[in-house]
């Protein structure tokens, strides 16, 4: 399939973050910037750093949904302006709507859009559950977009998965196809589902839940680190989130985070629910500081 390249709309500059945080314009080694492109598994690359839009979310609404459309573009736009340029969405999360405004009039090409689709049940109003490509196609819609970069199944806990998902698995399969997901995986949310996705073929990309403080994680690090080694291994994408403990850390604990999962050297993008220009700027600001001095 030929893919349009789409311009997507930015709202309004904050000029003083210039100031603050150093943008891509700086030019930056790629070895030292925080929002470089980096590999994610075998087939894809994406920016190092992703912007999450989920902070408590359910029900299609988030901490962020939750600033007001005003608020929530303008911290999206912000990220954008700083550097990053992978988002990461879902269906539960309602968010698609606010990326595909802020993002409307820019390079499309030079983005990683993420979402996800829920399967579960509860978490969002309906009670039917279609398959992915009809989903999908109502995602494209609220991006304002022609294809997604990577498509997860939301929240997967159970160790067969990959048994109950087959009829998702493959409507993904088939989007990826057609062009119209670049990769699948899926988001986990225990250790058993987690070593599903090291053995599961079909897996190109995993979010992961990690820190060293066991806040919110697959399970202990002493299990989940050599699951993560393995899928890194086999060529997977791996996407480390709750980095920050949902905002429960504080900056000597997101310092120590950083530091455990970059020094991992197995863990390829890290995604953080930012909810204030500020937290961007600290985090950029710390992921770089790691890329500097690893020790």
């Amino acid at each position: 399939m030929k893919i349009r390249r789409r311009q997507f709309i930015g709202t309004a500059l904050a000029p003083a973050a210039a100031a603050l945080f150093p943008g891509p314009a700086a030019a930056a080694p790629a070895d030292v910037d925080p929002t470089a492109t980096v590999p994610l598994g075998k087939a894809l690359k994406a920016c190092r750093v992703s912007c999450g839009t989920g902070m408590a979310g359910g029900g299609r609404q988030t901490n962020q949904t939750r600033l007001g459309r005003e608020e929530f573009e303008a911290l999206l736009s912000y990220a954008y302006d700083r550097g990053i340029r992978q988002f990461d969405m879902a269906d539960l999360y309602g968010t698609h709507p606010y990326v595909g405004r802020v993002l409307r009039s820019k390079p499309r090409e030079a983005c990683q859009l993420v979402s996800k689709i829920w399967t579960r049940p509860g978490g969002i109003p309906e009670k039917e559950r279609p398959p992915a490509d009809v989903l999908v196609k109502r995602f494209l819609r609220e991006l304002q977009t022609d294809y997604l970069d990577v498509l997860h199944i939301h929240c997967m806990e159970s160790p067969d998965w990959n048994r109950a998902e087959r009829r998702q698995m493959d409507a993904m399969e088939k989007l990826k196809e057609q062009g119209l997901i670049r990769a699948h995986g899926v988001s986990v949310h225990s250790l058993a589902a987690l070593k599903t996705a090291a053995e599961e073929p079909w897996v190109d990309v995993v979010h992961v839940r990690i820190n060293p403080y066991g806040h919110r994680t697959d399970g202990p690090m002493e299990e989940v680190v050599p699951v993560l080694e393995k899928i890194h291994a086999a060529g997977k994408g791996i996407v480390g989130m709750k980095l920050v403990g949902e905002g429960r850390f504080d900056a000597q604990q997101r310092r120590k985070t950083l530091k455990f999962v970059m020094d991992l050297g197995c863990v390829d993008c890290l995604t953080v629910g930012f909810e204030k220009p500020g937290e961007i700027d600290e985090f950029l600001a710390n992921v770089r500081q790691r890329l500097v001095s690893p020790a």
